[in-house]
């Protein structure tokens, strides 16, 4: 197979894979982790599952969807600037297409009592996806007591003191920042004592 052919069916792939993962997951960014981490690292091994909880922590500190992001990125490791595009078609494109044609009939949708059971359904669906993602990708973490004291913090933040949070996202981000550098000033040091003894 030429070096063409083998690049327009990595393409055809992105926005194939993509595409199914904008059209099968229901509830936003947050519900499609689970089937974005099977179809790029499981399936089709894109990126190790450490680089993709990378990929989210970027996408979700970025501006934009956590799915688009993700989609852009991942698309632009494997394909370059044409990959990101097909990619980040690809899982918009099922949304529009139903937003699109919800519009046009949503007074006929409304009316319907079926379609109301039926987002009730969807709605506990989602939650669970979003439940077993917390706990696959928390496997995934590697914890020190500083992570776990920054997750019980910002979680308790979140949830109790209603933080917005772009606050938590940024004071997580300064708080690795800090620990790191005072981590390597640490190392520098005990290193500088075994060479001067």
């Amino acid at each position: 197979m030429k070096e063409t052919d083998k690049q327009i069916e990595k393409l055809r792939l992105l926005f194939l894979t993509f595409f199914k993962i904008g059209i099968f997951t229901f509830g936003g960014g947050y519900a499609m982790i689970p089937l974005i981490e099977y179809e790029i690292v499981e399936r089709h091994q894109w990126i190790g599952s450490k680089e993709l909880l990378d990929v989210f922590a970027i996408a979700q500190a970025t501006p934009g969807v956590i799915a688009v992001n993700t989609a852009t990125f991942v698309g632009y490791k494997v394909a370059g600037f044409w990959g990101a595009l097909l990619a980040t078609i690809g899982v918009i494109l099922p949304s529009f297409m139903i937003i699109s044609i919800i519009s046009i009939f949503f007074v006929q949708f409304q009316k319907m009592e079926w379609v109301a059971y039926a987002f009730s359904g969807i709605r506990v669906g989602v939650i669970v996806l979003i439940l077993g993602a917390v706990i696959n990708l928390g496997k995934k973490n590697q914890y020190t007591p500083l992570t776990v004291l920054v997750l019980v913090l910002a979680f308790g933040m979140a949830a109790f003191a209603k933080i917005n949070i772009i606050f938590l996202i940024i004071g997580g981000a300064l708080i690795g920042i800090i620990y790191q550098v005072i981590l390597k000033k640490g190392l520098v040091s005990d290193q500088e004592r075994e060479d001067k003894s």
